[in-house]
């Protein structure tokens, strides 16, 4: 009798971690640092009647059009241009690199030469997940930067709130995602996580808390910190093996000269 037939194994490849495509993706996310060169700048030229204070001053403010008091604030930002660029050039940023990197590279860490099935969902699902959440995260601080908060429109604290949440999602399940490829993983689930725990503590209180600035900036700061990190990690290994590749093509073509 003949044994029973074996199912055949599920397809398998190998994603192109040196492509020109997940380079740029790489560092595309991490242009998103030159938001704290920005802020540093033009909170540096705040002209309001008090010095600004990063623990109680808005972020937004500093992104503000006009001279005045708004929400019982004292506002006047005369580089307010310069932040809200600074928004829009980080959301591109975002974008770009959820378009660029595949879901492929994201699956396996960008380590080069590791085969991936397509057996297993969750992987894939979570890979996608990310670029979702990234480029979300990306749209809402474009919105932010071209809608800023005195312009009278909801669509600066949307902006602002699906940064927050998406931007701190993508990073929390990239985190678990990469827990096994990169040491770097439980610091995009600590970045992710700390972002999350302020978003609702913001939620919760309203923002009435001593140091609304510092609140505001737990919501922020880890998910630009933990984005960059991760596009560090992928521009380092996507560098490397671009290099080894380049090493290995002129080590071929000597030997067959």
């Amino acid at each position: 009798m003949s044994p029973a037939p074996t199912a055949a194994p599920a397809a398998a490849f190998i994603p192109n971690v040196a492509s020109t495509r997940q380079y740029i993706g790489a560092w595309a996310i991490l242009s998103v640092l030159q938001y704290f060169a920005a802020e540093a700048a033009v909170a540096m030229a705040w002209a309001g009647p008090r010095p600004y204070d990063l623990r109680t001053g808005y972020i937004s403010d500093l992104g503000a059009f006009h001279c005045g008091t708004f929400s019982g604030r004292d506002v006047c930002s005369p580089l307010n241009w310069l932040m809200n660029a600074s928004f829009v050039v980080q959301g591109l940023g975002l974008l770009v690199g959820a378009v660029m990197l595949t879901s492929g590279l994201l699956r396996v860490g960008a380590r080069p030469g590791t085969r991936v099935g397509w057996g297993r969902r969750g992987p894939w699902l979570a890979a996608a997940a990310v670029r979702l959440l990234t480029g979300a995260a990306g749209a809402g601080t474009v919105v932010v930067g071209l809608v800023p908060e005195d312009a009278g429109s909801p669509w600066h604290y949307a902006g602002a709130v699906t940064y927050f949440v998406t931007g701190g999602a993508a990073l929390l399940v990239l985190g678990l995602l990469w827990l096994r490829k990169t040491g770097m993983a439980w610091f995009l689930v600590a970045c992710g996580g700390v972002s999350l725990a302020a978003v609702a503590t913001g939620g919760l209180t309203r923002m009435m808390v001593p140091e609304p600035g510092t609140l505001e900036r737990l919501m922020g700061y880890p998910v630009t910190v933990g984005m960059a990190a991760a596009g560090l990690v992928i521009a380092q290994r996507v560098h490397r093996h671009r290099k080894e590749q380049r090493a290995a093509a002129a080590a071929a073509r000597v030997t067959a000269g």
